[in-house]
């Protein structure tokens, strides 16, 4: 025997790959096939059995760019193999990468019942066990020629992320079509030997565990004929036998292994292939579940659950069966997993509202869970929306991902903006795809960061991102790690198992405050602006759907779209998925959202239009609807009122050049370049912009991430900047209350107009970039000669604080955060805001500013706005085109400024005519406690929900009046189910007082009268 471990490992290496592993199927006859290839998108299933192929070999080329072929194979068993197990291999053409980024098939039977996905990692159908002998085989093959878009690195430009531009040409070979015998001893022996050498390479060089493995291998090894290995395989699975029934020792972490299949609801293939892939994966995953009785298997994103149900009728079966049994587990209680940075305030609510309804109407099943592996990090408000939603655990990994601070803990719980704790677990196996590779296993017990507290944490196992699941390779290894000395303890369990036992074992974890911040991944807060646009705009088109519609309801009779806003709800909600709403899918996902929010545009702007026509009855009266939770120009919030102007604008010649707009409470400098040099606040005798700098100032980088192009901005970005100074023109608006600026450069062009109207507090920039640029980043500049330590920016039901130094590397890492609808920076008496109506990504920089001449020094706290990037992967096209941003600046602003302004911009008024004045169905008499939604309720009752929160970050009282008669008032959860936490409502009449912690969130329903 040889002593020298690394010999063993050689040899086993050797013997694995070129004896043992092809004696698995040690005899094979192929198998006749035929295929049709679908003229354009997929077809139904009946349609593909249907048709009449032509035969092809194996060997040959098939499979244009997003195409569907259907093959059809038959054959007969030998009789020779009577008493034998027989599978079906069928290999459409598959590298060794992982599943889903490839061709993919999906197996039926004649009679259309499904029967097993295909892909790199499951190539096989089980034809008997044992056979006869003389049956016949026929099965059809619903194959997907999805084009192999990533490269991992370098990522090259592709036109393959478009059907439009992918072309014709087949692109895989037909590799094996073939009925054969399985050996399940040799099988068994495989995974035997690659669970011990897998170990082995794990433990510690001189650990007595590990010699006593690797002699147990080399005897093994020495047993087996190399030209016998099916007859020899069982002698040599005995000689492993014992070091494989050593129990682990009493101390060794505890894994609790989830069945996972993370499915990308779209990235590198379009929303419709998604649809098939979940067909696949549920398909084997029932199929695994028949077969192997201790596999438990979860499944998130109600929408994917939601296609099956809709697309896949007879899979959706099999699901709902081996969902009754305990083993197929809905997850998560979203309707997809979305991104959380960008969803605003309410879409983010309604996630886990369609999420956990779906599954409660299917199955009657609570999820308690919020499951997010793969979302690229996580806003402060989410820990309060977890709770209202009825749930108290998170789960996510993608934090092990961050480039420069290593995250302290596995299992802790999150402290959100208001105060609320989420107990939460990353798996410290730091994947998402976890394959039971000894590797993975023997990491997770390194790397668990809470020993001497804690011993449990999981992991979700099964490949992912483009689906596939569990195979009956990684159940086998589990089996193995259940008891095995020298390893962690694998054993399946659902998430709530894993959840109620890591929680009961570790009463007092530590506390992490504040948003969960990606180190990575930066740019998805700017990347594909038309998407984030689409998004911001529907989610307020949503929000005055639902309120003016409500309105019309129970004043008109106005006939509530409940069917219609679900449905648009549920659109919205998919597209927040955290590979479209980011930016970093392939052009077809794009390009098919942009034209999904037009329809939701035009859709909801019809509803909102006949609402408005209701209440505003017939007239020649100049009315205006307020959508926005605050009043403006005599307009009530949640009303419409005739508007009014207060004040006049002047436009100037500035002395230097350039013009200045004075509308009594804000003078603004704009210079002969364009440039913003001086804005100032009247009252507060304040300058907002820092001395010998400009505001508007347009900056452009280069922007070449070192990987993941889409996705990424790396911090050496900023190391070359171009200040975009020069204008074509400086113009005067005619309407005497705006400058005109155009400038040219590369090969774009930016038109800016800057506003300020009359008895307004805000200078709009209204900016439209003609954009043609490539790996470039277009960054907006506001200097402000403010010295703040901290700055706030929006996130959902509230805002949350970033310091503007970079006193550790935790801070150095956030040069490129998230916003919604403001940001603000204050020093104790004033401050300055700036809203936008569409933009997220946003950096703050503090720098010093030394005036030799005046001896005088300036902390200069500077805002920047990410308006585009210019990618080329996924999408080679990123943003081309004509954008149009708005944002305004406030100078002067307290946080109340803030919160009101951007709410303001994102909802602007609507222009009508009627009858009169309309007044609100629900007013509120603190300015501080806004109103989210005023909807009627989801079932149909005709009650009201109201959803408000304080939004200032202090505690407020106020006072809420219903605008109709009620008889009944309960504080509810999202779900419009009684609960809530906080000091409940007193009720006087039609007036509700509140008393809220600062940043809480309630939902009263109102039983209409």
């Amino acid at each position: 025997m040889h002593d020298d471990r690394n010999l063993v490992e050689a040899r086993l290496r050797r013997v694995l790959d070129e004896r043992i592993r092809p004696a698995v199927y040690p005899e094979s006859v192929p198998l006749q096939v035929a295929v049709w290839h679908a003229p354009g998108e997929p077809v139904p299933v009946a349609e593909g059995l249907a048709a009449e192929p032509v035969p092809i070999e194996v060997g040959a080329r098939w499979g244009a760019p997003w195409g569907t072929s259907w093959f059809r194979v038959t054959g007969t068993v030998p009789e020779a193999w009577a008493g034998r197990t027989v599978e079906a291999l069928l290999d459409l053409g598959f590298d060794e990468n992982m599943p889903g980024f490839q061709c993919e098939g999906l197996v039926y039977r004649p009679d259309g019942t499904p029967v097993k996905g295909l892909n790199p990692r499951n190539q096989w159908v089980r034809i008997g066990a044992p056979v006869e002998g003389g049956e016949e085989v026929r099965l059809h093959i619903e194959a997907a020629s999805n084009p192999v878009i990533l490269d991992y690195h370098p990522f090259r430009p592709t036109l393959l992320g478009d059907k439009d531009t992918a072309g014709h040409e087949p692109q895989y070979t037909l590799t094996r079509m073939d009925l054969a015998v399985l050996d399940e001893t040799v099988w068994q022996l495989v995974l035997d030997l690659e669970v011990l050498g897998e170990l082995m390479a794990e433990l510690p060089v001189d650990s007595a565990r590990r010699w006593d493995v690797l002699r147990a291998v080399d005897r093994a090894l020495d047993a087996v004929d190399l030209q016998d290995v099916g007859g020899t395989a069982a002698e040599a699975r005995a000689r492993l036998a014992e070091v494989l029934a050593a129990p682990a020792v009493p101390s060794a972490h505890r894994i609790s292994a989830v069945g996972h299949a993370h499915i990308d609801s779209a990235w590198l293939w379009p929303l419709r292939e998604t649809v098939r892939k979940v067909a696949r994966t549920t398909s084997n995953m029932t199929a695994l579940i028949e077969d192997e009785p201790e596999f438990v298997f979860a499944m998130s994103q109600a929408q994917q659950w939601a296609w099956v149900k809709e697309h896949r009728p007879e899979v959706w079966a099999r699901v709902k069966k081996a969902v009754a049994e305990g083993r197929f587990v809905p997850a998560g209680g979203m309707w997809v997993e979305s991104d959380t940075n960008m969803p605003g305030s309410e879409a983010m609510a309604r996630q886990f509202v369609h999420g956990k309804r779906f599954f409660l109407d299917e199955f009657g099943i609570e999820n308690e869970e919020a499951w997010l592996p793969d979302t690229f990090g996580f806003a402060a408000g989410l820990p309060q929306i977890i709770r209202a939603a009825g749930s108290k655990w998170l789960l996510t990994q993608k934090i092990s991902w961050s480039q420069t601070n290593k995250f302290p803990h596995h299992t802790f719980q999150w402290e959100g903006i208001d105060g609320t704790r989420i107990f939460t677990h990353f798996p410290p196996v730091d994947t998402y795809n976890c394959s039971m590779r000894g590797s993975e296993i023997a990491h997770a017990a390194r790397n668990f960061k809470d020993k001497g507290r804690a011993r449990h944490s999981l992991a979700p196992s099964g490949w992912g991102d483009g689906g596939g699941g569990t195979t009956r390779e990684m159940v086998a290894k589990a089996a193995r790690l259940r008891d095995l000395e020298g390893s962690a303890t694998v054993v399946w369990e659902t998430p709530r198992a894993f959840f109620e036992k890591a929680e009961a074992e570790y009463p007092e974890p530590p506390v992490w405050v504040g948003e969960l911040y990606l180190e990575l991944h930066r740019a998805t807060l700017t990347s594909q602006a038309r998407t984030k646009q689409g998004n911001r705009r529907s989610e307020h088109l949503l929000r005055e759907a639902e309120l003016w519609a409500a309105t019309a309801a129970v004043r008109t009779g106005f006939p509530y779209p409940y069917e219609e806003l679900d449905r648009i709800w549920k659109t919205v909600l998919l597209h927040q998925f955290h590979d479209i709403l980011p930016g970093s899918s392939i052009a077809w996902v794009h390009r098919e959202a942009r034209a999904t929010y037009e329809r939701v545009a035009t859709e909801l702007n019809g509803i909102i239009d006949a609402a408005q026509r209701a209440l505003a009855g017939e007239g020649e009266t100049p009315l205006e609807f307020n959508a926005a939770p605050h009043p403006r120009a005599g307009i009530p919030a949640g009303g419409a009122a005739t508007p009014r102007t207060d004040g006049a604008t002047t436009l100037t010649p500035r002395p230097e050049g350039g013009h200045v707009l004075d509308n009594g409470l804000l003078r603004i400098g704009i210079d002969g370049q364009g440039l913003v040099v001086s804005a100032y606040d009247i009252e507060a005798d304040r300058e907002t912009v820092a001395p010998g700098t400009a505001a508007n100032l347009l900056q452009l980088h280069p922007d070449f991430p070192n990987m993941w192009d889409a996705w990424d901005v790396d911090e050496f970005y900023r190391n070359t900047v171009t200040d975009l100074t020069d204008a074509d023109s400086v113009t005067a608006g005619e309407d005497g209350e705006s400058v005109r600026i155009v400038r040219s450069f590369g090969t774009s062009r930016v038109t800016q107009v800057l506003t300020l109207s009359p008895g307004e507090r805000r200078l709009v920039l209204d900016t439209e970039v003609d954009w043609h640029e490539t790996e470039k980043f277009l960054k907006l500049a506001f200097p402000f000669d403010l010295h703040a330590e901290r700055y706030a920016s929006e996130t959902q039901f509230g805002h949350f604080h970033r310091p503007t130094h970079t006193n550790t590397s935790w801070e150095a890492a956030k040069f490129e955060a998230c916003n919604h609808r403001f940001v603000h920076l204050t020093e104790p008496d004033w401050g300055v805001a700036v809203v936008n109506d569409s933009t997220y990504g946003h950096d703050v920089t503090r720098t010093v500013r030394t005036d030799a001449d005046r001896g005088t020094t300036t902390t200069v706290t500077t805002l920047r706005v990410s308006l585009l990037r210019a990618p080329r992967f996924p999408d080679p096209e990123t943003d081309q085109g004509v954008h149009r941003f708005r944002h305004a600046l406030i100078p002067g602003a307290r946080i109340a400024d803030a919160v009101r302004e951007g709410w303001r911009i994102n909802l602007p008024e609507r222009r009508t005519t009627g009858a009169g004045e309309v007044a609100p169905l629900v007013t509120v008499d603190n300015e501080a406690v806004v109103v989210t939604a005023v909807k009627l309720a989801d079932d149909g009752t005709g009650d009201v929900v109201i959803r408000f929160h304080e939004a200032h970050g202090a505690r407020a009282r106020a006072t809420l009046t219903a605008a109709f008669p009620f008889t009944g008032l309960t504080v509810t959860d999202l779900l419009e189910r009684p609960g809530g936490e906080g000091e409940p409502p007193v009720r006087d009449g039609e007036r509700i007082a509140v008393r809220l912690r600062p940043f809480q969130l309630m939902t009263l329903r109102l039983r209409r009268a």
